[in-house]
């Protein structure tokens, strides 16, 4: 009889065993989505800097995927944010500036009527995943409401677009009135954020969990700890162009952050389920820092403007250390993420992004030939002028809308290669005019295809721009 039990004890126990394996297995992962504000590949270790400090980003590279060929889907931030929410790109959406944008109209062209907040008609990220038992948090900054601040922003606020937790955060301005704008206790929510992050887990840990951390770091206005800001400018290469003492500052907040919530998903056993991405919703302030070695910045279609930091680490799927070279853009987070949570039958309006899954598994794997991007607005911060963009391979075409349109067409386009010259110094259009007209080609086609709206010829411009 003993030795019955004995047998019966140990079939139980690989019965919990194995039961206990297949729930573990079959659980959908936890995603933890980490966005920066205005950083660009050259403020991080991991892709090349020896000024900026970033050793918790940087163990994530190693325990990862970094990606070479990342691509936010504007400029600026409000498109690129709706891009990652929606899978769309922003001419799609008709949401092609950042809110509220550039009101004035004394260009030679003028913008279209474009929509100046994210409707609550588009389907999210968010609310997709709930439908499929995520728990949601956003904490930080969303900037896809038609106003930054309450009321106003209330009825179209993250809590509105399927997240069950969030906390809107505000960049700081120069009112030092105001304790939370001081450099010394944290002026861009940095640690705020965190600590909502680190919560939120500690709460869902036993549930699958989406977790947007929304950073307003590193962009303006740069202040940070007067102590910290000190060590980066007695830092070696201080004088480079790509450096600066107080981004240096807010990039090691930054990385510490990111530090404390790699180091609570390990605590809380959550690694070996658990997908953390690290991306910038669009390129560095030029002139704050360059962007070496990369041309111009925020706001500008050169690459600075618009090619990003990912980094992807998933235990279970993506060997350690590695990169790839596939071309991937923000549109691609929503069906990735779905792919992710075993969503793939999730059916809606088109899509525009491609889930970038096979990539994580194999990073030989090409999921796009060509990405697009449009921008047919006047940023006053950068001096960007209303263009288009188109990369196919390794070419890479710009189109000047003022140019194009107002019958200018010899100088209408740029064309460079980026495999020999990413630095986007070379205009090789005029040597290259059938590989010129085949890009414009497809930019004239894929604009018509997402129904992108295009500036018009200014009849009361006057010549002059004030």
């Amino acid at each position: 009889m003993a030795f019955k039990l004995r047998i019966l004890t140990i079939i139980l126990f690989i019965f919990i065993v194995l039961e206990s394996g297949c729930k573990k297995r079959n659980s959908p992962p936890n995603i933890i989505f980490i966005l920066a504000d205005d950083m660009g590949c050259a403020q991080l270790g991991c892709y090349g800097s020896r000024y900026y400090q970033t050793p918790n980003i940087d163990r994530l590279a190693s325990e990862g995927m970094r990606f070479a060929h990342a691509y936010s889907a504007a400029a600026v931030c409000s498109p690129t944010r709706a891009s990652i929410l929606t899978g769309k790109y922003p001419a799609r959406l008709h949401l092609t500036d950042f809110i509220a944008g550039n009101p004035q109209d004394h260009y030679p062209l003028s913008q279209p009527r474009w929509q100046p907040f994210l409707p609550l008609a588009e389907v999210t990220i968010a609310e997709v995943l709930k439908e499929y038992g995520y728990q949601t948090a956003h904490f930080g900054k969303w900037h896809l409401s038609p106003e930054k601040t309450p009321p106003g922003s209330l009825p179209f606020n993250p809590d509105q677009q399927g997240f069950d937790a969030h906390f809107v955060t505000y960049k700081p301005s120069g009112d030092l009135a105001q304790p939370w704008q001081d450099a010394e206790t944290d002026a861009h929510n940095v640690d705020t954020i965190t600590s909502l992050s680190l919560e939120f887990m500690e709460k869902n840990r036993k549930k699958p969990f989406f977790l947007f951390v929304s950073h307003n770091t590193i962009h303006d206005p740069l202040k940070e700890h007067a102590e910290t800001v000190e060590k980066y400018a007695s830092m070696s290469g201080v004088s480079e162009p790509e450096n600066h003492p107080v981004l240096g500052a807010m990039v090691e907040r930054l990385d510490n952050s990111c530090g404390r919530i790699f180091d609570k998903v390990e605590e809380l056993g959550l690694e070996d389920n658990t997908l953390i991405v690290f991306f910038s919703d669009n390129g560095g302030k030029h002139s704050n820092a360059a962007q070496t070695p990369f041309r111009a910045g925020k706001g500008w279609l050169y690459e600075g403007g618009i090619r990003e930091p990912l980094i992807v680490k998933w235990k279970e799927v993506v060997k350690p250390g590695i990169s790839s070279a596939s071309m991937v853009i923000s549109n691609d987070f929503f069906p990735t993420f779905l792919e992710v949570a075993g969503a793939e039958d999730f059916d809606n309006e088109p899509i525009d992004g491609k889930s970038f899954v096979p990539v994580l598994k194999n990073p030989e794997t090409a999921i796009h030939q060509t990405l697009y991007w449009h921008y047919p607005h006047y940023h006053d911060g950068s001096g960007m002028v209303p263009a288009g963009a188109v990369r196919s391979g390794s070419w890479k075409l710009m189109e000047w809308y003022e140019k194009s349109l107002l019958g200018e067409t010899e100088f209408a386009y740029e064309l460079y290669d980026l495999e020999t010259d990413e630095g986007e110094t070379t205009n090789l259009a005029a040597g290259n005019p059938e590989k010129t007209e085949e890009l414009a080609g497809q930019l004239r086609k894929w604009r018509n295809a997402v129904g992108a709206q295009m500036p018009v010829i200014n009849k009361e411009f006057d010549g002059s721009r004030n």
